[in-house]
């Protein structure tokens, strides 16, 4: 059931597929006799300056995979330098995982110029008193910058959940909500729970004017998650939003949606310099990182790698996935003649007919 739930997409899997096949059909144009004796992956998304273009994406029940689920995901990602962002379904409570990464970070120097190394995704519930809630609580904690999902008014038919009637396992809650109001993921017969919870608690009316709401209720930047076209790109840069993160839920909601790197350049060319433009789905190597940072996205989050890392190893899988790409996208610009970030543009990168 875990396994299913992790490595599933939407129906018949179309876009989960399209995500990595969207990569591979891209194909690099590397420069020579660039000196490469000295690289920098650093970048400044928010005001905040960080080591690698690469964050941590959103992902629930990570104490699927592990028992200390959430918190050692922060851990790690504070290790590395990588901002954590975490889900509003995670099965620690928010307080307890920002702390986790805090205190990581205090003890690595290479992280120092991180604020914070966690940002939070909000699903907006019905209930506006206790999304307002879990906001106050975010901001309170420490989280450096709410990630609202738009792509989920409803939830994706994932058949094999559907197979397993997913459900969390006895002792294990949704941490964030479950304290709060007793909210839980139902066991329903001949279906996943999570769809269940979702037609019953999550808010199928959001609009435009929801951005604008919950700006009101916090000081924290908002990005907006779940962005595949140009103009609702631009409603978002109207109605207030810090920043778009180019995605379709991995493959998870609507399936025969377009990859996420194929949908990634239009997003750019509408807000131009005017948001930082980041992206996930199927980014699984260095040059995958290199490609979307050439297709103008400001950085990158990653998702399955980093819960396959905690499921072998807890802290120090998900620390060794993250250096993996670190290291990947070190390697990948050296050989593309880029010795920073600001390097990389669209020069580099061939789409195939």
């Amino acid at each position: 059931m875990a396994l299913d739930y992790y490595a599933s997409g939407a129906w018949d899997e179309v876009t989960l597929r399209e995500n990595r096949a969207g990569f591979e059909q891209i194909k690099l144009r590397p420069r020579m006799l660039v000196d490469v004796s000295q690289r920098d992956l650093s970048t400044q998304i928010l005001d905040q300056s960080l080591p690698i273009p690469i964050l941590v994406a959103p992902m629930a029940f990570q104490c699927l995979a592990n028992p200390e689920g959430e918190l050692a995901t922060a851990r790690a990602a504070a290790e590395v330098g990588a901002i954590m962002v975490l889900s509003t379904m995670s099965t620690k409570p928010l307080e307890a995982v920002a702390l986790a990464g805090k205190q990581s970070q205090q003890k690595q120097e290479a992280t120092s110029e991180i604020k914070n190394p966690s940002w939070f995704q909000l699903y907006v519930h019905r209930d506006r008193t206790l999304t307002r809630r879990l906001v106050e609580r975010a901001e309170a904690a420490g989280f450096s910058a709410l990630c609202l999902t738009v792509d989920a008014p409803v939830l994706g038919c994932r058949e094999r959940d559907r197979r397993n009637q997913f459900t969390l396992p006895v002792g294990m809650e949704l941490a964030n909500l479950a304290t709060m109001t007793g909210l839980e993921i139902p066991k329903t017969a001949g279906e996943s729970g999570l769809l269940s919870y979702f037609a019953q608690q999550i808010d199928p009316a959001l609009t435009w004017r929801d951005l604008e709401w919950l700006q009101s209720i916090t000081t924290l930047p908002v990005l907006v998650k779940g962005i595949l076209r140009g103009d609702d790109a631009l409603k978002a840069l109207d109605h207030g939003a810090k920043g778009i993160i180019v995605s379709n839920h991995g493959g998870r909601q609507l399936d025969s949606a377009i990859a996420s790197i194929d949908a990634l350049p239009e997003v750019v060319a509408a807000v131009g310099n005017h948001l930082p433009v980041l992206i996930d789905g199927g980014i699984r190597r260095g040059t995958d990182v290199l490609k979307a940072l050439a297709l103008g996205a400001s950085a990158v989050l990653v998702g399955r790698p980093v819960l396959w890392g905690l499921a072998v190893a807890g802290v120090a899988g998900v620390r060794h996935v993250l250096q993996l790409l670190r290291d990947e996208l070190d390697i990948a610009m050296a050989l593309s003649g880029c010795t920073k970030v600001k390097d990389i543009d669209s020069s580099l990168v061939k789409i195939k007919d």
